[in-house]
């Protein structure tokens, strides 16, 4: 791939992952439930669930969404049924210190909420798809380019929701959020579930 080409990829990648959404409040969440670690660990594995996706769009096999779209339509409501899940826990977590030391448990959960968060959205899919025919030549995909392909897109999202765990927990910011913290899990759950029936008004409409 020539250096402009990936340029052009890396650039649409961190828009990407900067535009606002469901992932950002996952990484927020966990970073007002159990500090830093929990949050890097959220976006990392967040980072994961992405490079899945891409994976999956440079073999090809992307394409079988279109082909059946009563996975897709799953994928969809399963999505969905997740962010309503998220709103709920977010509804009840209540207040507490940032800085203290999580659980083992915790972490596992970070890990999974952020995986899940990725990979049970299917428009990462249609999204892969679409970008990466831009850059994929009519030949066979070699395994280098494949490879750039696949890794651009997942160390540019875990980065840069590394860099929002990082700022979220600056000790700058903890008593702020501390004193706040119910409030935006609050509004979390509600981002949650205004984004969950977003999704489920789209299909019907």
């Amino acid at each position: 791939m020539e250096l402009s080409m990936w340029l052009a990829l890396v650039g649409i990648c961190l828009m990407g992952a900067m535009s606002p959404g469901p992932s950002l409040a996952v990484v927020l969440k966990h970073c007002l439930a159990s500090g830093r670690t929990a949050g890097i660990i959220t976006a990392l594995s967040h980072g994961f669930g992405v490079g899945v996706y891409a994976f999956i769009a440079v073999l090809g096999l992307g394409a079988l969404i279109h082909q059946w779209p009563m996975l897709y339509t799953a994928l969809i409501y399963g999505g969905a049924a997740y962010l309503v899940y998220l709103a709920i826990n977010s509804w009840r977590s209540s207040a507490g210190k940032l800085t203290i030391e999580t659980t083992r448990g915790s972490y596992k959960k970070a890990a999974t909420d952020g995986f899940a968060i990725a990979f049970l959205n299917p428009k990462l899919a249609i999204f892969f798809i679409a970008l990466f025919s831009q850059f994929i030549p009519a030949e066979q995909v070699s395994t280098v380019q494949g490879a750039v392909m696949v890794a651009t897109p997942t160390v540019i999202d875990a980065s840069w929701y590394v860099i929002v765990a990082l700022l979220c927990s600056h000790g700058r910011f903890l008593p702020v959020l501390e004193r706040n913290q119910v409030l935006i899990n609050r509004l979390l759950s509600v981002a949650f579930m205004g984004l969950a029936l977003m999704v489920v008004a789209r299909q019907w409409l």
